[in-house]
């Protein structure tokens, strides 16, 4: 048993320099578990709010004043903490009390069970395997909400290394990516700042279909060929691009307006080009009538970031109507740990991929890595470079000391020829 005796939450700053709150959980009066929340720039519009009334003391002082209702509950039962967060807070997106605090109140919880019953945390989260690493995806150069104006339109192009077989091997081969990303940004533009977005992806000043093929031409420089030992996949977070006035896409930075069935057209003309192994939000979060045709026409795993949420409602609603091979899985869209669970149960149970996915507001916390093995992601999101991002995927690493986890996720059966 490791029984929650205490907890007390405090105000922090994120990896961007704005408040969030986290909370420490003591079980049996000796052991300590942790979490920050964190929060996005780019947000989906069905997702858990972060704060009470977008004020994060208010969340705060709103939980002090019902702290006392959760000492007494076995902290390794996330099941247990979201009814009491629901009997405070019965809104469907935790505007009461905001999510921020389920997230590290539910998170700090089992951190502290993991400790209590010295065990890693994704076998409290998940108690038997088998258990397999998820891929690490490297997002090297990006734009829109995580980078200034002159960026590109599409917010991440990320790179997955096919041919490792370990995390050593995988980090190193995204970072070597990175590298040379830069050094061929370098070589374009002389006044390159070697600036960075949010996530520590590059963020030049070029159009979107540049963008894609530099990465693409690092990829090449070094040796790897695409769809082989390395794969590029793009997060196009469409969502911020929709015009709903004009019913277009508007890529105003590169001065473009795309229709959707043009959108449909752009995305899949660079799945092909590019062998792509998988796209996000190529159309924006309530289409799924067009992220269906997507989904059925793309040679490439089809993934719902703001469409889905991390809500298990809504991806039933895309199952039903064909949309989405891939779901991201981001604990505080859906606000507490036990509502992620949920949903990645109901992934797994559909064939529907995982990606564990950070925020570009971000803490060092790593149980990131842990909630990725728990959930059988097939690969992981954490940006790429910057302490906030590197304590997750060094996680990743040290997890292979301890000998329960059989290798790397299969990513064989997602990529298609």
């Amino acid at each position: 048993m490791s029984v929650i005796t205490s907890v007390k939450g405090r105000i922090v700053f994120n990896s961007r320099g704005n408040k969030s709150i986290e909370i420490d959980v003591i079980t049996d009066s000796r052991y300590m578990g942790r979490a920050c929340a964190p929060s996005g720039a780019s947000v989906g519009r069905h997702e858990a709010v972060s704060f009470a009334k977008n004020d994060p003391d208010l969340s705060l002082q709103i939980f002090n004043s019902n702290q006392d209702r959760f000492v007494g509950l076995e902290a390794k039962d996330p099941k247990a903490i979201f009814e009491v967060l629901k009997s405070i807070d019965n809104s469907e997106t935790y505007q009461k009390i905001g999510g921020a605090v389920a997230y590290a109140l539910s998170i700090a919880a089992a951190d502290a069970a993991s400790k209590s019953e010295n065990i890693p945390l994704f076998k409290v989260l998940r108690p038997s395997g088998p258990y397999k690493f998820p891929f690490p995806i490297g997002n090297v150069l990006g734009g829109g909400s995580h980078a200034g104006p002159g960026t590109p339109d599409i917010q991440e192009i990320l790179v997955c290394p096919l041919v490792a077989d370990n995390m050593i091997d995988a980090l190193e081969l995204n970072f070597k990516v990175h590298r040379e990303v830069g050094n061929i940004l370098e070589g374009i533009d002389k006044k390159f700042t070697k600036g960075r977005g949010d996530e520590g992806a590059w963020a030049p000043n070029l159009n979107n279909d540049m963008a894609v093929s530099v990465v693409a031409t690092a990829i090449d420089n070094l040796g790897f060929r695409l769809g082989k030992e390395m794969a590029i996949g793009i997060d196009f977070a469409a969502s911020s691009l929709w015009d709903e006035s004009s019913k277009s896409y508007r890529y105003d930075r590169q001065g473009i307006s795309r229709s959707s069935e043009q959108q449909i057209q752009f995305v899949l003309e660079l799945a092909d080009k590019y062998k792509l192994l998988y796209m996000e939000d190529p159309v924006h979060e309530d289409d799924f009538q067009n992220m269906a045709k997507i989904t059925k026409s793309a040679n490439c795993l089809v993934v719902g970031d703001d469409m889905l949420v991390t809500n298990t409602e809504r991806l039933l609603k895309a199952k039903a109507a064909g949309a989405c091979s891939g779901a991201i899985l981001k604990v505080n869209q859906a606000g507490s740990l036990h509502e992620a669970m949920n949903f990645s149960l109901e992934a797994n149970t559909s064939g529907v991929k995982i990606i564990t996915s950070h925020r570009s507001g971000e803490s060092v916390d790593s149980h990131l890595a842990h909630i990725a093995i728990a959930t059988s992601s097939v690969m992981i999101k954490t940006g790429i470079l910057g302490g906030e991002r590197i304590a997750k995927l060094n996680e990743l690493v040290r997890l292979s000391e301890y000998g329960l986890i059989e290798g790397m996720a299969e990513v064989s059966n997602i990529y298609h020829e």
